[in-house]
C-alpha cells in the first residue's frame, strides 16, 4: 500500500504540493531522501536550510569547526551568540526548531580520505560548500566511486560557480574534467583574503539546494557537463559546457 503525506504534512508542504512538477509525488520522494552537506559554513548554512524548510527526511553534516564573529555576515544560521560554538551542533539545533521531523546526523570532522567512503555511502545526494579543492577533488573521486549525486558550489568576492554532476551515468564529465588538473591554489576560494559579499554565498548555496531537490524529483533540467558562472556584480548567469575526457 502506497504512504499518503499526512495531515501536518500537506499543510506544511503546501505551496510545493500544489505545484505540478512536484505534487504527493514528488513530496514523498524529498521526505525519503537522504542529503549529505559538506561545509557548514557560506554555501552550506543555505543549503541545509532550504533542503529542510522543503522537507528532505535526512541530513548530514560535515564540519569540524566552530563560528567566528567573521562568519556571521554571509554563513545564516548563526548569530552573535553562537560565536566559539561547534557549528555542526548549532545548526543542527537551529534546522531542527525549522523541521523537527528532519533527521539530522551530524560529524565533527574534517571530511578526508580515511572517513569519507564510511559518511557518504548512506546518502543520495552530496552537497560540497568546502572552502578548498583539496577536498573537492577527494569528494568528486567517492562520488564517482560510488556513483552519487554530486552538487558542488565556489564562491569568491561577487561570483559564484555552480556544479551538477550525475554519476550513474557513465557519460557525465566531473569536476577534474573542468579544471583538468588536481593541484590548484585555493586562493580564489579563500574568502578571508579575497573577501566574498554575503547575498553571494546565499545565492549559490540556494541555488545548490534547488538542484539537489530537482535531481531528487526528476524534474527540470540539470548542468550536466556544464558549470553556471554567476556575476552578481553585473548580475550576469551564463552557463559554459565542458565534456568528459
Amino acid at each position: 500500500m502506497k504512504q499518503s503525506l499526512n495531515k501536518s504534512q500537506v499543510e506544511r508542504f503546501s505551496r510545493q504540493l500544489v505545484l505540478k512538477n512536484i505534487g504527493a509525488k514528488g513530496q514523498k520522494k524529498i521526505l525519503s531522501s537522504k542529503i549529505l552537506i559538506v561545509g557548514v559554513g557560506g554555501l552550506g548554512c543555505p543549503a541545509a536550510e532550504n533542503l529542510v524548510r522543503a522537507g528532505v527526511g535526512t541530513i548530514g553534516l560535515i564540519d569540524n569547526d566552530i563560528v567566528n564573529l567573521s562568519n556571521i555576515h554571509r554563513q545564516s544560521l548563526f548569530t552573535s551568540k553562537d560565536i566559539k560554538k561547534s557549528k555542526v551542533t548549532v545548526a543542527a539545533k537551529k534546522l531542527k526548531e525549522i523541521n523537527p521531523f528532519t533527521k539530522i546526523k551530524t560529524y565533527k570532522s574534517r571530511l578526508n580520505i580515511n572517513n569519507i567512503q564510511n559518511i557518504i555511502k548512506d546518502y543520495e545526494v552530496i552537497i560540497d560548500g568546502s572552502d578548498n579543492f583539496k577536498t573537492k577533488f577527494l569528494i568528486n573521486d567517492y562520488c564517482i566511486k560510488f556513483k552519487k549525486k554530486l552538487v558542488t558550489g565556489a564562491i569568491s568576492k561577487f561570483d559564484g560557480h555552480v556544479f551538477t554532476f550525475d554519476f550513474k551515468n557513465k557519460k557525465t564529465a566531473s569536476l577534474k574534467n573542468f579544471y583538468q588538473q588536481n593541484e590548484i591554489s585555493d586562493e580564489n576560494l579563500n574568502c578571508e583574503f579575497m573577501g566574498v559579499l554575503g547575498t553571494t554565498a546565499s545565492i549559490v548555496g540556494t541555488t545548490q539546494a534547488n538542484e539537489a531537490l530537482k535531481m531528487i524529483m526528476k524534474i527540470g533540467q540539470s548542468l550536466k557537463n556544464q558549470i553556471l558562472i554567476i556575476d552578481l556584480l553585473n548580475l550576469n548567469f551564463r552557463k559554459v559546457t565542458f565534456r568528459k575526457k
